[in-house]
């Protein structure tokens, strides 16, 4: 039997691992850097991101967050924005070893949810 994109990622582990990777990029990229260094508790902005990672990728606990929408709503995040945060999580996932399968059907997810988080 094939494994799911949540045990891929390695589970809640290398999803945990891969999330901090992905904040500590977006805090050293100047596209998005400021965002990131604006929110007022990054913790639980991580939490949130692995647990909407590992709801999304198949894995049991649920995502107790915000919609997309209502998660992003006001930011007006451009475009531009969204593909480096995009590039970023990619990087993680290299940095992480995951093959190229693996981080293509991140990419699809990403993609599906473009709508829900740029200029909202």
């Amino acid at each position: 039997m094939s494994q799911t994109l949540y045990q891929r990622l390695g589970e809640s582990e290398g999803i945990a691992r891969i999330v901090d990777d992905v904040m500590a990029a977006h805090l050293a990229n100047p596209l998005v850097k400021t965002r990131f260094e604006n929110i007022k508790d990054l913790e639980r902005a991580k939490r949130m991101a692995r647990e909407f990672f590992g709801a999304g990728s198949g894995g049991p606990a649920p995502y107790t967050g915000k919609d997309m929408v209502a998660a992003h709503k006001g930011m007006n995040i451009s475009e531009q924005e969204y593909l480096a945060a995009t590039d970023d999580i990619l990087g993680a996932m290299d940095k992480n070893h995951c093959d190229a399968q693996t981080k293509n059907d991140v990419l699809a997810i990403l993609y599906s949810l473009k709508g829900h988080i740029i200029r909202v």
